[in-house]
């Protein structure tokens, strides 16, 4: 039997247990949720602050429980031991909601039913409670010998709910399809689930259901006729499909599609504490994990970092000329700014944004009179109406750089052309960043 006491250090907690038989610990910080969060992102990130912190070699140690692991570090002379479990995303909300977390990882937004369950104790959707800390994109599997390269979402949701039952039905060989599925726990399935299903088109019996990612993914690359979804760093050797979304062209994820969110099944991995009840410990942990630095190991990771970088995207045929001779002196950056509510405030990552673009110009030794911000409006009434809505984004995002050091950046509107999504789509209101090109 065990006795555990509890020891306040003005750092951190330090659980001590007195053992008799056997040997209990408490560790000093946890993290539960998204399996794609946990099985190599969360333990990266957690091994690169506790040697920030603790200028020692970390080292992990594995549990009884499958996706689960423990890492340890030492800081004068203690022990620091840090445990993620990686059990499902909703597995990580009730664990912070019960006191077990200090972190939830979760590889889609909290639920409105969750964030009112611990109101009384924070607002998850507030700033200092939800923190994202990578992009990644939910990746749609298939066998390398697969003629098929690119599907609709429409054409995924008949697939994955059975109504599509034969590859040669969307240009395959006469072979029937195979469904490949993540569990119910997951947060890459409630992803999935809300970007290609509906309560009319839900997944078919038939699909085979996962825990892991990998797990998948490796199934699916050994099985032709397969289809599957995971995320993004769980490709492997399975072969990626291009997705598109209503009419706007199909987009293969890669470093700017996914970063900027313009690839249909992009997607935010968060984690969420409670504001100001958070542990020092584990706020250190956010602000790393936010940090250039922790970015730098999200891209490691096999995920997109949040790190702006300049690339010269690819411009087709459906670009409009104007838009063209417009950007044809710049290259663009890799991030977007989006809105939360309404047509003008910024959403909590665009906050973060705001610095990102400030330290990149930092970096680089440019000046603000190199960026210039485009402006984009989802469907409207009339084509006056989107144009006015576009530049009123690009003009908010300018004063808010303005607002954190970076004065007057230029700016226009493009209305309601070039969508990355279907008609209506939230995420064609946009702001994208360009910069001269050197």
């Amino acid at each position: 039997m065990s006795v555990p006491y509890r020891i306040s250090f003005s750092r951190f907690t330090l659980c001590v247990a007195l053992t008799l038989p056997s040997l209990a610990f408490a560790h000093d910080l946890e993290i539960h949720g998204s399996n794609t969060v946990g099985a190599t992102l969360a333990p990266s990130l957690v091994e690169g602050y506790l040697e920030q912190l603790t200028d020692d070699k970390v080292y992990s140690q594995p549990t009884p429980r499958e996706n689960e692991q423990i890492l340890v570090a030492n800081q004068q002379g203690e022990k620091l031991s840090v445990l993620v479990a990686a059990h499902g995303s909703s597995t990580g909300f009730r664990t912070l909601a019960n006191g077990q977390a200090d972190i939830w990882a979760s590889s889609r937004p909290a639920r409105a039913t969750e964030v009112e369950q611990v109101s009384n104790r924070a607002d998850l959707t507030g700033l200092s409670s939800e923190h994202v800390i990578a992009i990644d994109g939910l990746a749609i599997l298939v066998h390398q010998s697969n003629p098929v390269s690119q599907m609709s979402i429409e054409t995924l949701r008949k697939v994955f709910s059975g109504q599509i039952r034969n590859w040669s039905e969307i240009g395959g060989s006469n072979n029937p399809i195979r469904l490949y599925a993540r569990d119910d726990r997951s947060g890459t399935w409630d992803t999935f689930k809300s970007l290609v299903l509906d309560k009319t088109a839900p997944l078919h019996d038939s699909a085979l259901r996962y825990e892991s990612n990998d797990q998948l993914s490796d199934d699916v690359s050994r099985d032709p006729y397969s289809i599957g979804f995971a995320g993004l760093a769980s490709v492997r050797n399975s072969k990626l499909l291009a997705i598109s979304d209503g009419d706007a062209p199909a987009l293969r994820p890669n470093q700017l599609t996914v970063a900027s969110e313009d690839y249909p099944l992009s997607r935010r991995l968060f984690m969420y504490t409670l504001g100001e009840q958070t542990p020092e410990l584990a706020q250190g942990l956010i602000e790393y994990a936010l940090s250039a630095e922790g970015q730098g190991r999200v891209a490691g990771s096999g995920f997109i970092s949040q790190n702006p970088i300049a690339v010269k995207p690819e411009l087709d045929a459906s670009v409009p000329k104007s838009f063209k001779r417009l950007t044809q002196s710049y290259q663009r950056l890799t991030v977007n700014f989006r809105f939360s509510e309404g047509r003008t405030k910024l959403d909590n990552k665009a906050h973060r944004d705001l610095l990102r673009v400030k330290h990149y110009l930092q970096q680089h030794k440019r000046s603000a009179d190199d960026l210039l911000l485009i402006g984009f409006a989802d469907a409207q009434s009339d084509e006056l109406r989107a144009q006015m809505i576009s530049e009123l984004r690009a003009l908010s995002v300018r004063r808010a750089l303005n607002h954190v050091g970076v004065p007057y950046v230029s700016y226009t509107g493009y209305g309601h052309y070039m969508p990355v999504g279907g008609s209506g789509n939230q995420r064609n209101g946009r702001v994208e960043v360009w910069i001269k090109s050197r």
